[in-house]
């Protein structure tokens, strides 16, 4: 049997609700269309194809933190106000209980602890994007939450306990938003000047070559320029400290950057063949 490529790391918005499955209904052009491709291309820019996806998505919380054991996850429809059919996207992937049994291994022994959760179906921070990343749903993908309390050091220290399934062939993937104010949008998406302060800073800090610095300014997002403007709270910035810490040392590099409802998104990677940004 061939040695598995060691697989990258991603951080990937998943754009709001679902976003993808709808028709836009204002009459500015769609602006979720650049995020959709750059999701439906991320396959294609793997060394080879993972055995399976281990998921972070910041919908989902636990003290300890929760790893998903089901063998076939149902569904878990967590936005509201949406067209009636996006209650009813389907996406059959299959669960991997002996991906969920490493994730465990590895959390303890990293002193970290953690629990199982049998019932609670793959949220919209999973599904939605993975319809588009893989549209067959024939990779199998498990969830795991973020800790309670958001402690970014914490966020970090749980990715580098998850390093090592890297090189098993297992594919990383934190799901959030690099910008996460509801209350503050455009319909018309003229980009809202918070949101880029916020992204400057974001993108400095998560490519530079110093990964020990890097580290240091994700642990301390909070002072960052426009920071809780951009996340009121930080639940949809955790997952990148996730990916972040399973990078280890490699460089992390921004694949996407574009205005979405006016807010200035990107997206990250950490590892292997890093591409030119898509989006504008």
């Amino acid at each position: 049997m061939s040695t598995p490529a060691r697989q990258p790391t991603f951080y990937i918005p998943h754009g709001g609700g679902p976003c993808f499955f709808m028709d836009w209904p204002y009459p500015s052009p769609n602006p979720w269309t650049s995020l959709a491709q750059w999701l439906c291309q991320l396959r294609g820019t793997l060394p080879q194809a993972p055995r399976a996806v281990l998921v972070i998505s910041g919908h989902w919380e636990s003290e300890p933190v929760a790893v998903n054991v089901q063998q076939q996850p149902p569904l878990l429809f967590d936005y509201y106000g949406f067209p009636e059919h996006t209650y009813r996207l389907k996406y059959p992937a299959p669960g991997s209980p002996e991906l969920a049994a490493d994730v465990r291994r590895l959390l303890d022994a990293a002193g970290i602890p953690s629990t199982t959760d049998g019932k609670r179906g793959l949220d919209h921070g999973v599904f939605v994007p993975f319809k588009l990343i893989y549209p067959d749903a024939d990779m199998p993908v498990v969830q795991l939450s973020l800790r309670q309390g958001l402690d970014p050091a914490a966020h970090l220290q749980l990715g580098a306990a998850l390093a090592p399934l890297r090189d098993r062939g297992v594919l990383i993937v934190g799901s959030g938003m690099s910008f996460h104010n509801l209350r503050v949008r455009s319909m018309e998406n003229q980009l809202i000047p918070g949101s880029q302060l916020f992204d400057d800073w974001l993108g400095e800090t998560v490519c530079q070559r110093d990964i020990a610095a890097r580290n240091a300014g994700l642990r301390n997002w909070s002072q960052a320029p426009a920071a809780r403007y951009a996340h009121p709270r930080e639940e949809h910035l955790m997952p990148l400290l996730v990916a972040a810490g399973a990078a280890g040392d490699d460089l992390g590099v921004r694949t996407f950057n574009d205005v979405m409802m006016g807010w200035r998104i990107s997206g990250f990677r950490f590892g292997q063949a890093p591409q030119a940004a898509a989006g504008s």
